[in-house]
């Protein structure tokens, strides 16, 4: 039994700590590599979307994601496969339709929100952490309402994913070099990414009732729930991917070496 001198004082809800968190090992650095590992692909990824050169290598048909599909007046011919119906301004993207939709994906992805929650805005930034911030509103007020839109830039997401899957293959009709293995290296990652989706998952088999009338959803959601336990990692891999890429197929249209070609 809890004698009087070891009672808690009346009203005191927790222990009175003084410091800041009582853990003891470095929780500081898995946000730290976070931050910086996010800081430097929006930085490659930016600047290389605001080159306007260097992203399509006509010879092998190679095509970097970061401007597929090409689409305004500036496309260098054979890169515009969908015609080019936005005009030439240095602020404006080549890939200016489908880049907002892929931002939205990640942005919002289950993953990425722990990340950046954690690594840029402290919120909080390690368990039995306190919260960088004084006050705590959840994703109910603007602009964090729109996290809700998950599921529709997941669409989007497909539809993307069949246009890069599309430039993969077109780049084979001119044999195989190294560049159509990153290319469809890079296809397969991202569409492991995308079926590795929260969204993906609850869209296959979240809603139904008996598996066993459903067989075909039923065996979808099964390989999908078995890539979404390594959705952290494939969020990381085509970030990778997608740079290694898009560096390559630079690498090449600059003339900085030859594609390494195995069969002509």
């Amino acid at each position: 039994m809890m004698t009087t001198a070891t009672r808690p004082e009346a009203g005191r809800s927790r222990a009175a700590i003084a410091a800041r968190t009582l853990r003891t090992d470095r929780w500081w650095f898995p946000p730290l590599v976070t931050f910086v590992g996010l800081s430097a692909w929006v930085i490659y990824a930016t600047v290389r979307v605001f080159m306007h050169k260097w992203y399509y290598v006509e010879d092998y048909h190679y095509l970097t994601p970061f401007y597929s599909p090409c689409l305004t007046d500036r496309c260098v011919e054979g890169a515009a496969e969908f015609g080019t119906p936005l005009p030439t301004f240095w602020l404006l993207p080549e890939a200016a339709l489908t880049l907002p939709f892929l931002l939205l994906f990640r942005l919002t992805c289950y993953y990425y929100r722990k990340a950046y929650y954690r690594a840029f805005w402290l919120s909080p930034p390690a368990c039995a952490v306190p919260d960088g911030h004084a006050r705590y509103t959840g994703e109910t007020r603007f602009p964090l309402i729109f996290q809700n839109a998950h599921r529709y830039a997941f669409y989007a997401a497909v539809i993307i994913s069949v246009i890069n899957t599309w430039d993969a293959a077109r780049a084979f009709q001119t044999g195989i070099g190294l560049g159509n293995v990153i290319l469809l290296g890079n296809v397969v990652m991202l569409w492991a990414y995308t079926l590795s989706c929260h969204s993906c998952r609850h869209i296959a088999g979240g809603r139904l009732k008996h598996f066993s009338k459903h067989p075909v959803r039923y065996r979808f959601w099964t390989f999908v729930s078995k890539l979404n336990t390594r959705h952290m990692q494939l969020a990381w891999i085509t970030l990778g991917t997608l740079a290694l890429t898009d560096f390559y197929v630079m690498a090449v249209a600059a003339g900085w070496w030859p594609d390494l070609r195995f069969v002509s």
